[in-house]
């Protein structure tokens, strides 16, 4: 902080010396990306790119022959001149570090692409290795990736080419020859060179962002002067570091005072930081529908474009929001947006809650955005201000969209609504919902209260209190008249669905390796039918075994007809879902047809889960233990299934020993329990459905079995039953775990 003299200016600013950037993340990403596309291409094409290859090298061969004499030296000295010549450069000038950490990240390339030559030298990745050497297997030992080459690309990327066309320009000359006298006249190959030099980027751009760069941002004394040319005089700046940055808003924050005593509330808002949070924004534009993900820009000139259009649409739409006094460039490398100060604490630091008055000014002052077709798209509890003269203001409406649709009202009152009941409690926020809104518009509110529509801070506020959506959904559906509505589809792909789809891929293309080894049309013309006939019949009788086990756990009676074809459906369903999910699933809607009601449903099938699960256990120690002990050589698992198992166990411990683990294990749990336990106690009480739901989980399994062992007996191969019932059971209890459709691959 400066002494503050006569007519200056009263400075309190702490610059970082090295900062992020978020585009050399995203960049990195993008390079990674880009590698693997390469190498899946190289692959799944070898054959195309093997005749690309061969139409380069033959354009080669038309090249004069003293041009490919001289050229092979001349690329090997640019490259080797280009990196000397950027350090000579950067001695001139006095910078050390930067030619240091170019130089180490130069040799870091070189060790990594060393290494990466000798991974893919070994048996495993033999497959990879010839797809980009393009060369039949085994007929070549050539390195697949060029060291030098990676070491340069990452060295000229830490040392930064942007605002030096003439470098930049001579560097990728110099790889162009380099790459076409290579490819020509010592046959190395395109993909080869393309690898290299994207790993030798996303390499440089790895340690760029983690080591930071050299920050180039104004200070406090350049935003003041920025600020007095736009016609606002500074008297004092100060830095203002928020507890709780929010997310996606990586700015700056100074509080200014004027002559005449005022007070600015200033965001700078820097170009190091543009890109920041692309990827989320990315992940959430393909997860969810188009208006519910907000469409953020990438350039801060946009984003203060963007913030600037939305606090002129706020005033002039007569919503209290902090009025914006002026937009301004401070320097090539920031953008600066002065607002007016309120004093007042926002709902964040309020620990005495709010009065009905509050909350009514509070939902009044959307509406007023509303009502103009303005939404704010962050209404969050640290962006509802309460002034000290009483009124409710809202924060940096920066988010928000101007002429939204009506669904993009409706997410903004969803998201007011979840984090008022967060703040004041869900009954206090469905009775001030019911209270301002009419019947149908409640419908459409109550449709769109989903964790996905939120903003991301009430979503973590959410997973702590899973309790409140919850209850905040159940007073406003009492309101509602029929009392359900069913929640509207926002989600284009889940999560879930996604990571199916890629083990899904990965199974299949793992079982097809397997099953081109042997001709699977040969095989099944030896297999004994007789065995075949046993085997259907055995696994007929595993739907008798599922419909005891569901009929059994569930209270009252239930037609074993139509219970018995429900399993049928079941098993169809799970050839497209993971097998732990789409049959309950399943079985919880027949229940409900069945009128039962959805929690009873749900109960019922956790415990025929929960029983299954225990049974399962004792089981494989069962025929385990009379596998050991029997006089046949024992089943000795795979070494690496020790490792599996003890760093399962390890990871258990750790979040076990951890308070924040504890904590999301118990939330996890404590619903499910919560159903289950009441259920299940109610079913211990009756012994003849008790013996009915543990019989049928019984009958199930061993019916598995014993069809499993004929199925083998088929093909002529005499195995102990107590050896196929712990492959069996240890394969299904991977498959319920593994997200592909059925256990695929388990």
């Amino acid at each position: 902080m400066t002494a503050p003299q006569p007519g200056e200016i009263e400075v309190e600013d702490q610059l970082e010396r090295r900062i992020r950037k978020p585009v050399d993340l995203l960049r990195c990403v993008l390079s990674c990306i880009g590698i693997v596309a390469l190498a899946v291409a190289g692959i799944a094409a070898s054959a195309t790119m093997s005749g690309v290859e061969t139409d380069i090298v033959g354009a080669s061969r038309r090249l004069p022959h003293a041009l490919l004499v001289v050229a092979p030296p001349l690329a090997l000295f640019a490259l080797l001149i280009l990196p000397v010549a950027m350090a000579v450069q950067l001695l001139v000038r006095r910078q050390f570090r930067r030619l240091a950490e170019a130089a180490a990240t130069g040799v870091l390339a070189v060790v990594l692409t060393a290494v990466a030559n000798d991974l893919l030298m070994r048996p495993a990745a033999s497959r990879l290795y010839d797809a980009i050497i393009m060369a039949r297997p085994g007929t070549s030992h050539a390195a697949a990736l060029d060291p030098y080459l990676a070491g340069l690309v990452a060295y000229a990327t830490m040392v930064g080419l942007v605002g030096r066309p003439y470098w930049r320009n001579a560097l990728w000359a110099a790889i162009a020859v380099y790459a076409i006298v290579h490819v020509g006249v010592l046959h190395t190959s395109v993909l080869t060179l393309l690898i290299t030099v994207i790993g030798g980027r996303a390499i440089g751009l790895a340690v760029r962002y983690v080591a930071g760069s050299a920050s180039q941002r104004p200070g406090a004394l350049e935003i003041a002067g920025a600020l007095a040319a736009a016609g606002l005089p500074v008297t004092a700046i100060r830095r203002v570091r928020r507890r709780r940055p929010r997310q996606g808003n990586p700015s700056r924050h100074y509080a200014v005072t004027e002559p005449d005593g005022g007070r600015l509330d200033v965001v700078v808002y820097d170009r190091d930081q543009q890109a920041a949070g692309a990827i989320y924004r990315l992940y959430r534009r393909v997860r969810v529908r188009g208006q519910v993900s907000r469409n953020a820009p990438l350039t801060v000139e946009h984003a203060v474009e963007r913030r600037a259009l939305l606090s002129y649409a706020a005033e002039d739409a007569g919503a209290p929001t902090p009025r914006l006094r002026a937009v301004v460039r401070a320097g090539p490398e920031a953008s600066v947006l002065a607002y007016e100060h309120h004093e007042g604490t926002t709902l964040a630091e309020r620990n005495a809650g709010c009065s009905d008055a509050e909350l009514s000014q509070i939902w009044d002052a959307v509406g007023r955005l509303h009502a103009h077709k303005v939404t704010h798209r962050g209404l969050t509890a640290d962006r509802i201000l309460l002034t000290d003269d009483g009124q409710a203001m809202l924060l940096d409406p920066g988010d928000g969209d101007v002429a939204a649709s009506d669904l993009q009202i409706r997410l903004d009152v969803a998201q007011l609504l979840a984090e008022l009941a967060l703040v004041v409690g869900p009954d206090r926020a469905a009775d001030l919902a019911v209270a301002k809104m009419s019947a149908d518009d409640l419908v459409a509110v109550v449709s769109l209260l989903q964790p996905v529509a939120l903003a991301r801070p009430t979503r973590k506020a959410l997973r702590r209190r899973r309790d409140v959506l919850p209850a905040l959904r159940t007073r406003l559906l009492a309101a509602v008249p029929g009392g359900e509505v069913e929640p509207v589809q926002l989600e284009r792909i889940r999560p879930r669905t996604l990571v199916t789809l890629v083990a899904s891929v990965a199974a299949v293309y793992l079982l097809a390796g397997e099953l081109e080894r042997a001709s699977l049309g040969s095989v099944v013309h030896k297999a004994d039918w007789r065995w075949g006939i046993a085997a259907l019949a055995l696994s007929t009788a595993t739907y008798v075994g599922a419909t005891e086990e569901l009929i059994g756990f569930v209270p009252g009676q239930l037609s074993f007809r139509l219970t018995l074809l429900a399993q049928l459906a079941s098993s169809f369903v799970t050839l497209v879902t993971p097998a732990a999910v789409g049959g309950a699933t399943l079985n919880i809607r027949y229940l409900q047809r069945q009128k039962i009601s959805a929690a009873v449903a749900a109960a019922s099938v956790g415990v025929a889960q929960v029983v299954a699960f225990v049974l399962h256990v004792l089981l494989i120690l069962v025929f385990a233990a009379i596998a050991g002990s029997s006089g046949s050589k024992p089943t000795q698992p795979p070494r690496w299934t020790w490792f599996v198992l003890g760093g399962l166990v390890l990871i258990a411990l750790v979040v076990l020993a951890i308070p924040a683990g504890r904590r999301v294990l118990r939330a996890r749990l404590s619903p499910m329990l919560g159903q289950v336990l009441p259920r299940l106690l109610e079913v211990a009480q009756q012994p003849g459905k008790l013996a009915q739901g543990v019989g049928g989980t019984l009958l199930l399994s061993l019916s598995y079995i014993l069809c499993l062992a004929a199925c083998v007996a088929a093909f002529g191969r005499s195995v102990p039953i107590a050896k196929i019932g712990v492959v069996y059971l240890t394969g299904s209890a991977i498959g319920s775990i593994v997200p592909t459709p059925g256990g695929l691959g388990a």
